[in-house]
Parts: structure tokens; C-alpha cells; sequence
């Protein structure tokens, strides 16, 4: 096996100026495919609700479900450092929650952070976990799991005003003990200025090439994402053709005979053949 990328291997990446490439992704299967590629973190996030799921947003999905995907990536990629997303309303109902949850995907799933899509009004959740010995990824910017406050999710900071919003509540994450900052939809600008003070590695996502590194979601990476997708959600194959197109070979096959035959088939033993029909005709 490969050497263990930790959270301090991720720091020590921001301090070379290396970049840092993160993939989310939720399954085994997958996560040993991204974890070969090269990735040097893997979020299991809420997004599976929609990539896996199909619901048209982040929050219907559970902790038990989150957790059990978080454990699959874990086994399928034991050398990549591994972020686990906490769901809709698993930090929302108070601080002992919010800590029991976090806690669960350490102990039952092996993951090293859990991300939060943090608002001011989170500040002390972030710090009750880090205070906890977790460390949490703070995600500002465009938050789905707000979608069903603010009807719709736009780009952040793309005026003075909120930009300043923006870069003072990120040095707050951090001051409350966030180890890692992931910005989402922010003005590539901002997204600059933020990565340049902070002291924790920051991930963007649609927020420009200045961050420390970059995060994308497998299926739009693969290319296997039906319908709009985001601005930022850049596809580097077309496997949902080819998806179709083998389903498809394995569909004929399947209805001409000519998917079992000899090669793909179990037989007999030799010599087997004839006691068996002896045996038939004494049943």
C-alpha cells in the first residue's frame, strides 16, 4: 500500500505551493479508481443525495447513509486522506448533537474531517468539534443545504460588501478551529485573497485557480451528469456514452444467446457428465 496521506501532508502541500487535487465521490469501486489517479482527498459528500439518490438537492439524506458510503470510500481508498460530509440538520439542533454526529464518522468510518456548510451562526459548532479532537473543514460560500431558506443558490462575493462578509468570516472559521476552509462559488478575487491569509489549506470549488487546491464531483468529472449542470463542473471524459454504449452490447448479448456460452459458463467435472446421468435415472 501506499503511503498515508494525512491532514498534515495537506498542510504540508499549502506550505510548498503544491496543489492539492479532491474528488467526491461514494463508493468503494470508485474510491479505489480515484485513490490510483492520484487524488489526494476524497469527500463523500451530501451530494450523493442528488448523484446517487436523485432527489433535486443535498437534503434529504441521512447520517446512516452518509456514514455507510463514508465507510465504503474508506475501504476502497485506505491511502487517501478522507472527508465526510455532516447532512442537513446534523449539526442543526444543538452543540452535543452536533458533536455525537461528527464523532461517528471518526469511529464507525475512518474518516480524518468532516465538513460543515458553516454560517456565523455556526461558529461554535466548528469550535465544539475542533475543542472535541476533530478536525473540521469549514465550507463557506454557496451552501446547498440553505437552498430551501434562500429559494435559490447564487455566486458569493461578487460585490465589495460581501466579499468583506466573506473573507471575515473565514478568518473566523479558522480562529474557531477549522483546519481546512473549502469555498464554493466564490469570486475567484476573493477566493485569492482568502487563500493568501489563511493559515489552513483551502479548497475551491468554482471559486478560481488561486485556492490551494481544487475540488470536483465524479460525475461531473466523468462526464456521467444528465441535465445543467454549474458553471464550474468541468468534465474530463464522456463515460456516460460509453456506459451506454457497453450496457448495450451486454443487452444483445443477453437476448441472441451469446453472452453464456462455453467461456463464460461453469461445467462439470470431467468424466462427471455420465455419473450424473446414472444418477438421474435412478432418481
Amino acid at each position: 500500500m501506499e503511503q498515508k496521506i494525512t491532514i498534515a501532508n495537506i498542510f504540508d502541500a499549502k506550505r510548498e505551493q503544491k496543489k492539492i487535487a479532491a474528488v467526491s465521490c461514494y463508493d468503494c469501486t470508485t474510491a479505489r479508481l480515484v485513490a490510483k489517479a492520484g487524488a489526494d482527498l476524497i469527500l463523500v459528500g451530501d451530494s450523493a443525495a442528488q448523484v446517487i439518490l436523485g432527489y433535486d438537492s443535498t437534503l434529504p439524506i441521512t447520517m446512516d447513509f452518509l456514514v455507510a458510503l463514508t465507510s465504503g470510500v474508506r475501504r476502497g481508498a485506505p491511502e487517501v486522506c478522507l472527508a465526510a460530509d455532516m447532512p442537513f440538520l446534523s449539526y442543526h439542533t444543538g452543540v452535543h448533537e452536533a458533536v455525537k454526529n461528527a464523532g461517528r464518522f471518526f469511529v464507525e468510518s475512518g474518516a480524518e474531517i468532516v465538513k460543515i456548510e458553516a454560517a456565523a451562526a455556526d461558529l461554535n459548532i466548528i469550535k465544539a468539534i475542533s475543542d472535541a479532537g476533530m478536525a473540521v473543514m469549514a465550507h463557506i460560500g454557496i451552501r446547498p443545504q440553505s437552498v430551501a431558506q434562500l429559494g435559490r443558490l447564487k455566486a458569493e462575493g461578487t460585490t465589495a460588501e460581501t466579499a468583506i462578509e466573506l473573507i471575515t468570516l473565514a478568518r473566523q472559521m479558522v480562529d474557531a478551529g477549522a483546519k481546512m476552509l473549502l469555498l464554493e462559488g466564490v469570486a475567484a478575487e476573493v477566493a485569492k485573497i482568502i487563500t493568501e491569509h489563511s493559515a489552513v489549506p483551502v479548497i475551491g470549488c468554482g471559486s478560481g485557480a488561486y485556492c490551494d487546491g481544487q475540488i470536483l464531483i465524479i460525475a461531473d468529472i466523468l462526464g456521467l451528469t444528465a441535465g445543467p449542470r454549474p458553471k464550474f463542473a468541468k468534465s474530463f471524459g464522456d463515460l456516460s456514452k460509453s456506459t451506454v454504449d457497453a450496457v448495450g452490447k451486454y443487452v444483445t448479448e443477453v437476448r441472441d444467446g451469446t453472452l453464456a456460452d462455453d467461456e463464460h459458463s461453469y461445467h462439470l467435472k470431467s468424466g462427471q457428465q455420465e455419473q450424473l446421468t446414472q444418477m438421474l435415472e435412478n432418481l
